[in-house]
């Protein structure tokens, strides 16, 4: 196997930098990635040249370094910008959408709205009456802040 290696360096080189490739997909850091990039710049070195196994190494930690520390950001920035958190992707399923007012309630006291068939936590800066359609402007943990709806 070493003599192998050493009489084909591209093809350890490559199969190492696909095998990088396919680690990143199970261990997802956006790390990686870039030492799969840096094995195939060296498979791709010893394909043209035939540098020695401690030249080989260094190509391969140089260029992998090299592309983590000046491409990572900016590939994120392009291609992961926006994040998605978990309250954001419930903030959208509760935001504009309309609740009935269960008990009444103003500014300075919180009240009880049904939506989707569970009773939650409601607070308004208007005054709201018990059977009241109201509107859903946000989520607050486990309170929702309404608004009258105009009819």
């Amino acid at each position: 196997m070493i003599d192998t290696i050493s009489s084909r360096p591209e093809i350890f080189w490559f199969v190492l930098g696909l095998g990088m490739f396919l680690l990143e997909l199970v261990m997802p850091g956006f790390i990686i990635f870039f030492f799969g990039l840096g094995a195939w710049i060296t498979a791709m070195v010893c394909l043209i040249a035939h540098p020695g196994i401690n030249l080989q190494i260094i190509i391969f930690a140089v260029t992998s370094v090299l592309l983590l520390v000046l491409l990572r950001r900016m590939i994120q920035k392009k291609f992961f910008n926006k994040k998605l958190h978990l309250s954001d992707a419930v903030e959208d399923e509760f935001t504009g959408k309309e609740a009935l007012a269960t008990t009444g309630f103003g500014r300075d006291k919180y009240g009880k709205v049904d939506f989707k068939g569970t009773t939650w936590k409601a607070e308004s800066t208007s005054d709201i009456k018990e059977g009241q359609t109201v509107i859903i402007t946000e989520k607050i943990n486990f309170t929702l802040i309404v608004k009258p709806k105009n009819n």
